[in-house]
């Protein structure tokens, strides 16, 4: 299936009657909170199954996944995701895996939001993105509101810190 910038993948508070490998591009996951804050709170790229939270037991979408540019994933329906689970015990080590390199990939967030200045962070971000991006810029990919969410800044620091870069 071929998304493109701006599509979502699946919906916060979907029943995820499937799971989707991640071929090419980037989306982005946000977070409807009650009081009406809206947070980016993850990034999905090439060779993630997701949604992570429903990989052994089908749990409701936890957020919405659109796409930053055009990307590609193979639909797989979920009842048969957790029939192979059941029936071929090679499947969990897979699981475990995927989900091991999740965790660390928030462990590199994590560093990336310690250290130091956040030119720092910005250039850290910007670096990890580019992996994936294709050559697109981070502002065409991110608001300076969710690059801010990334890197733990306001909006504000982001503006200044892209008019400003060094």
């Amino acid at each position: 299936m071929i998304l493109h910038k701006g599509e979502a993948l699946f919906r916060q508070g979907d029943s995820c009657q499937n799971l989707y490998k991640v071929k090419s591009g980037l989306f982005k996951v946000t977070r409807l909170h009650e009081n009406g804050n809206m947070v980016l709170f993850n990034l999905l790229y090439p060779g993630e199954t997701v949604p992570h939270h429903s990989l052994i037991s089908p749990k409701e979408a936890h957020g919405t996944a659109v796409a930053m540019m055009r990307s590609e994933v193979e639909v797989i329906p979920a009842a048969e995701w957790y029939r192979e689970l059941r029936e071929e015990p090679d499947k969990v080590m897979e699981i475990a895996l995927l989900l091991q390199e999740k965790v660390r990939f928030m462990q590199t967030r994590i560093d990336h939001l310690t250290v130091g200045s956040p030119g720092e962070r910005m250039e850290l971000l910007t670096r990890w993105l580019n992996e994936y991006s294709y050559g697109a810029q981070l502002t065409d990919l991110l608001t300076q509101e969710e690059i801010g969410q990334l890197i733990g800044v306001r909006r504000e620091t982001v503006n200044r810190l892209l008019r400003n870069p060094g």
